[in-house]
Formats: C-alpha cells, sequence, structure tokens
C-alpha cells in the first residue's frame, strides 16, 4: 500500500486535487470496491430473480461485498480496515515476492542465499548435464573480494576423482578414510522421510558420508546402508535415558553398528550457534520417537549446552571415553567459533591432556537451518573464514595440528569453493544445502512451514511422494562425484597432484582496484610451536602474534570456559 499511496501523492493540477478533496470528505474512494461489490450484487440479485439466471455473478460479488464489510470490521489489520479488499493485493504480493524476485528480478550472480548461477550449477550436475558455460565469466573481476587459484606453467593430468583423508590419529582404533566433499549435518524431521532415503542411498553409492544431524540414526539412515557421522547433541537422541542425560549403554549400541564410521559431538552450529530448541509434540511421530528416544507426542528439546561435561577438560574426557564405547572410531567434536577464549580453552585442554580428538569441524555462521532467530542467523557466530583459520592456527601454534583433521561446512557447493577452504586449512569439506539442491530444492525457503514444495523438508507424505528415492539418489551421486571431478581438474592446472596440496599461497584476491594479494599475506598466521608451554620462556616475543592471540591466548583456561584475569 506504500506504493499505492507514493503514487496517490504525484503532482496532480489543482482542479484534480480539489476536486478528489472534496469528494473525500463525503464519500472516501478507497470504498469503491466495496460499494461496488454491493451494488452488483444487488443487480444480480434482482436478476437472479427476476430470470432465474445470474446465480454464479451473485455469489461471487455477494461474497466480494460480504469479505470486503469483514475488513472493514475486523481489528488485527490497518491496512484492510482503511483499504477493504485493495488491501487484500498487497498481502497477495507480498507472499508472492520472493517467487516473483527468484524467477524474474534477481540476477544469476546475486546469492541470497544461493545465486541462480550457484543452484544451476548443481543442478546440472545432479542431473547429469554439462555445466560449461559459454561466452565468459558473468563475475567482475575488478571488484574487491574476487578470487582466484593460482595455475601453472606445467599442469598435469589427473585421473582419479576419488580423493580422500584418513581420520584418526594414533590413539583411534578403526581410522576412516574419508571423502573429502560429504553430507553435512541434517536431522530426520528437518527432512523427510525420503530425503534422507536419497541422501543415503547416493552416499552410499558414491562412496561418501553422511551426517545424520543431532536427530540421531533413523530406519531412513539405514535402510541402503551409506556410510554415517553419528551427530550426539545437547539433547543426546539414540543415546540418552528417561532423564534425557547421556547414556553410555545406548551408545554403545549404536556406535558399534558397522553403518557408523564417525562419531561427532555438536557443540554448536553456524546458523544458531548458542541456541537451543524444541520440536513440537505435535511433530514428534512414532518414527522420530524411535530413532530419538523419546515419547510420541510430547515435546523434544535440545539444551542451548550439554549436561555431560561442563569444562573443556571435562569435553576431552567425554571424547576419550566415547572413543572407548565406539570401540575405538573416530570421535571429535563440531562448533561454530564464538568466544575466542572458549576455542583456545578447549584447545589448551586438549594439549595438556594429550587426549586428542580426531577432527574438529568448523561451521560457518554462514551456514543453514530449517528455521533460526533472525537476529541469530545474522549476527551471531564467526563466520568460516576467520573461524575455521583460527582454529587451524591455534593447532598449528600447539604444535598438534598433524594428529588433528578438520572439516568445514557453511555455503560450499562448487570446486572452487572447496579449494578456497582447504587453502585455509581444511582437510574435507561438508555441504548441506548444496546436497538439498541435488535431490531439488528450489530455495522457496518455506523448510520451516511443512509445506516445501519439493517434498525435501517436510513430514507430509503426500508431499513427500514428490520426492522419487532411487531418482534422487542418483543426483546426489552424480553432484557428488562431478564436484569432485571440477577440483580434479583445477588441482590439475595448478600443477598439484592432491587438493590438500593447496595452500593460501595458491588463492589470490582482489583488495582494490589495483591491489592484488595471495591468502597467506592477508590471513592472520602464527609460527608452528609458539604457543606450546615449551615455547612460553620469559622472552617470548609475542609482538608478532595475531591481536586475538595477544589478548586472549594466556586468559585461557583449560579448567574453565571463563575468561581468566
Amino acid at each position: 500500500m506504500c506504493t499505492l499511496h507514493a503514487a496517490a501523492q504525484r503532482p496532480r493540477n489543482p482542479g484534480e486535487a480539489d476536486m478528489l478533496e472534496r469528494l473525500n470528505r463525503y464519500y472516501p474512494v478507497r470504498y469503491t470496491a466495496v460499494l461496488l461489490s454491493v451494488f452488483f450484487s444487488i443487480i444480480f440479485a434482482v436478476v437472479w430473480l427476476a430470470t432465474g439466471s445470474g446465480g454464479f455473478m451473485l455469489l461471487v460479488f455477494g461474497a466480494l461485498a460480504a469479505l470486503g464489510i469483514h475488513d472493514m470490521r475486523q481489528t488485527r489489520h490497518a491496512i484492510l480496515r482503511n483499504y477493504p479488499l485493495l488491501g487484500r493485493i498487497r498481502f497477495m504480493l507480498e507472499t508472492i515476492r520472493p517467487e516473483l524476485r527468484q524467477y524474474f528480478l534477481e540476477s544469476d550472480t546475486e546469492a541470497a542465499p544461493f545465486s541462480r548461477a550457484q543452484r544451476s550449477l548443481v543442478y546440472a550436475r545432479a542431473k547429469g548435464q554439462a555445466d560449461k558455460r559459454p561466452f565468459g565469466t558473468q563475475l567482475n573481476v575488478n571488484e574487491p573480494g574476487y578470487e582466484w587459484l593460482h595455475h601453472a606453467m606445467v599442469p598435469k593430468h589427473l585421473t582419479d576423482p576419488d580423493f580422500r583423508t584418513t581420520v584418526g590419529g594414533p590413539q583411534c582404533a578403526q581410522p576412516y578414510a574419508i571423502s573429502l566433499f560429504n553430507i553435512s549435518a541434517m536431522s530426520f524431521g528437518a527432512l523427510s522421510a525420503n530425503a534422507i532415503q536419497a541422501l543415503n542411498k547416493g552416499a552410499s553409492i558414491g562412496g561418501f558420508a553422511h551426517d545424520t544431524g543431532e536427530g540421531s540414526i533413523s530406519i531412513h539412515h539405514e535402510k541402503h546402508g551409506g556410510d554415517l557421522i553419528w551427530e550426539i547433541g545437547s539433547g543426546y537422541f539414540g543415546c540418552r535415558n528417561e532423564a534425557g542425560q547421556f547414556s553410555a549403554e545406548r551408545f554403545k549400541e549404536t556406535a558399534r553398528h558397522a553403518q557408523v564410521k564417525m562419531i561427532e559431538i555438536k557443540l554448536s552450529q553456524g546458523a544458531k550457534p548458542g541456541h537451543g530448541g524444541v520440536l513440537p509434540g505435535s511433530k514428534v511421530s512414532p518414527e522420530i520417537a524411535m530413532a530419538r528416544g523419546v515419547p510420541v507426542g510430547v515435546d523434544c528439546v535440545s539444551p542451548a549446552s550439554h549436561s555431560a561435561f561442563s569444562t573443556p577438560v571435562g569435553l576431552v574426557e567425554f571424547i576419550a571415553q566415547l572413543r572407548e564405547l565406539s570401540g575405538g572410531k573416530p570421535v571429535g567434536f563440531k562448533l561454530c567459533v564464538g568466544h575466542a577464549w572458549e576455542w583456545f580453552a578447549i584447545a589448551k585442554a586438549i594439549h595438556s591432556s594429550g587426549v586428542y580428538p580426531d577432527f574438529i569441524v568448523v561451521d560457518g555462521s554462514e551456514g543453514g537451518t530449517g528455521a533460526a532467530p533472525l537476529e541469530f542467523s545474522d549476527h551471531m557466530g564467526m563466520p568460516l573464514q576467520d573461524g575455521l583459520r583460527l582454529v587451524h592456527n591455534t593447532l598449528v601454534g600447539l604444535g598438534i595440528r598433524q594428529h588433528i583433521r578438520l572439516g568445514a561446512s557453511g555455503k560450499i557447493v562448487s570446486a572452487f569453493d572447496m579449494a578456497r577452504v582447504m587453502a585455509m586449512g581444511a582437510d574435507w569439506c561438508n555441504s548441506a544445502r548444496g546436497f538439498m539442491f541435488a535431490l531439488g530444492c528450489i530455495q522457496a525457503q518455506a523448510c520451516h512451514t511443512g509445506h516445501c514444495p519439493t517434498g525435501v523438508t517436510t513430514q507430509d507424505p503426500i508431499r513427500q511422494q514428490a520426492l522419487v528415492v532411487p531418482d534422487k539418489a542418483q543426483r546426489v551421486a552424480n553432484f557428488h562425484h562431478e564436484t569432485l571431478v571440477s577440483l580434479m581438474d583445477m588441482v590439475g592446472a595448478a600443477g598439484l597432484d592432491h587438493p590438500q596440496e593447496i595452500t593460501s599461497d595458491h588463492i589470490l584476491r582482489r583488495v582494490d582496484a589495483n591491489t592484488i594479494a595471495p591468502l597467506s599475506a592477508l590471513l592472520p598466521s602464527i609460527t608452528a610451536g609458539v604457543l606450546s608451554p615449551q615455547a612460553a620462556t620469559p622472552d617470548l616475543d609475542t609482538a608478532a602474534w595475531p591481536p586475538v592471540f595477544r589478548n586472549f591466548w594466556h586468559r585461557a583456561s583449560p579448567e574453565t570456559f571463563k575468561l581468566q584475569a
């Protein structure tokens, strides 16, 4: 209605303005739609009574008249009271605004949160279609922030895109050779049964890992036998007792299942770090209840923090306990970095105890979720680049980086996205929304409504039928394979043999119109071993340390998450 109001304020000649002013004193023009509906209702009522015809038009205009009168009398919407019937046009346009914008207005490179170009790339690779583009890049290569990968004068011809890294150090009895591209954490309940089945079957076809999300392992995860990373959240779903506390017995029973390859403790997630959640009892179906170990129809609560530990040392001890209970499988944790000193406290606890997590997954604040408060999505948590670099530098500074693998997640859908985060320190990448696009997600952003148009994020059994598992599973496998083929081609063009050889020297960024620099010159770094207790001598020079280390490293304690004086 603001548009209508602005149009009403356009310059008019004095005669026209005076006439409308006089008319509005006695008859508000904005009520015309209602009055016309009443007028035509009367006309068609007379026609119907006289001739027996016109009944349909009587129903139409009668309904409009009744709706208009209702608009004038209701008390919830001021727009409808002042603009009966006409105000509904505003609400209708507001409802379809995202679709109008996506289909007709947004550019190919405008990311909100994923651009049309990014989505089209995933769709093409998932369907096995050509992902090539004619006529050159659509990106502005002179814009600050533009990045690219160095190519070599003597490229290498690589033939095997099945890149892997081994997760599991000397304290791990069952290391896992994980693909460099895997399905990030998404729970059954957030995703439909058919979506979970398609993702897991795709993972089985392609030989990569499927993170369960904190909703635990459902029958749909088990049906096709794909490798699983079991995520343990603060609700301990799938391994809890009646009081909602961690149950070692239930954990051991599930963790030793052959399909479970790694166990991941969820400390926080990028889209809503520090925020718990509640799945309303109305949505806790028998299948969800069975997977999570909660009663059917009762609110399912995920607390904001864990009850199994409350200190950094406690977290490290919990990692050791889970590793032993699982029979020596890789155990690690996922976090979106918050207070730097809390991460430093965890790192100090790891170093002082000698108990290493087998992996750490850094989730960026740009990560997605089915539903989160706007302020949390927009203004809580550290973005992936900064969080990943901080974790990587800390482990390097302690001299223990070689013992711990780093995963990265947060808006990763292309081979260059992977190359970029690997240059910053990641050993492998996870993607959630990328694989959702492979399932057919159209970014309708209706995940929280239960009305997902493609059957990906709904528990409605009718809507789920739109997602055909065998077809979508193959698309998931195709997307994974074609992305790694593209990564292989980029690695070979850079003269390298493996993506893990990509360093921050290989990626360049435009700083301004006349300046470019490698990421190694732009991102903070720290000397290997300089944070270890052995290096803490009286003459230690901390001037070259990044500010976050100078300010908080010495004030972090492995005994508490609180900042020390």
